[in-house]
C-alpha cells in the first residue's frame, strides 16, 4: 500500500536571526530530525516554493525530488494571514469557506492535484513525503475528504504536525 505523509515545515529562527543562515532554528533541526526517523521509507520528496520547506525535508533526512510553486491558502478577502489560529473550529471554518469561494477551492484543488501526483512518483509500500506550511494544508484536508465530522479534527497544524 502507498502512503502520503504531510507535514508543516519545521520549528524556524525569530526576527533578524532569519536574516543569516538557515531559517529552521536548531530546535527545529533536532525536531525534525526526530520526526523523520519516525517516518516510513519516502520514496519521493515535495516541498512548496518557501526555503523553510526544503530544509525542513533535508532535517528530516530527505532529498527533496521537487519543489512545487503552489499557491499561499491565504487567500486575500477570504483567508487572512494566520487567521487558521483565530478560528474555534478551524476544519469547519474552511469547509464553509470551501463552499463559498472558488478562489479557495482552486488553491486546494492545485495543491492536492500536486499530492496525488506525488503518490503517483512511488512504489507499492512507500510513502510520499510533502512539506508545506499551515495555513495551505487545512484547506487541501478538507477538500480531499467528505467528513461531516470535521469538529473533532482539532485546532489548525503545528509545526511538523500533519496526517497520514
Amino acid at each position: 500500500m502507498k502512503s502520503l505523509e504531510v507535514r508543516r515545515h519545521s520549528l524556524t529562527k525569530q526576527r533578524t536571526e532569519r536574516e543569516r543562515g538557515s531559517l529552521l532554528s536548531t530546535e527545529g533541526v533536532r525536531a525534525a530530525r526526530a520526526v523523520g526517523e519516525a517516518l516510513p521509507d519516502c520514496g519521493y520528496v515535495l516541498t512548496g516554493p518557501d526555503r523553510r520547506h526544503v530544509e525542513t525535508a533535508i532535517a528530516m533526512g530527505y532529498a527533496v525530488d521537487e519543489l512545487v510553486e503552489w499557491p499561499s491558502g491565504y487567500v486575500e478577502g477570504v483567508v487572512d494571514h494566520h487567521d487558521q489560529w483565530r478560528w474555534d473550529q478551524p476544519f469547519v471554518r474552511y469547509r464553509a469557506l470551501l463552499h463559498a469561494s472558488p478562489a479557495l477551492r482552486d488553491v486546494a484543488e492545485t495543491h492536492l492535484a500536486h499530492w496525488r501526483r506525488a503518490l503517483d512518483q512511488i512504489r507499492e509500500g512507500e510513502a510520499a513525503l510533502v512539506i508545506s506550511s499551515g495555513g495551505s494544508i487545512e484547506p487541501v484536508l478538507v477538500a480531499a475528504f467528505a467528513s461531516d465530522e470535521l469538529a473533532g479534527w482539532g485546532s489548525a497544524l503545528h509545526q511538523l504536525d500533519g496526517p497520514r
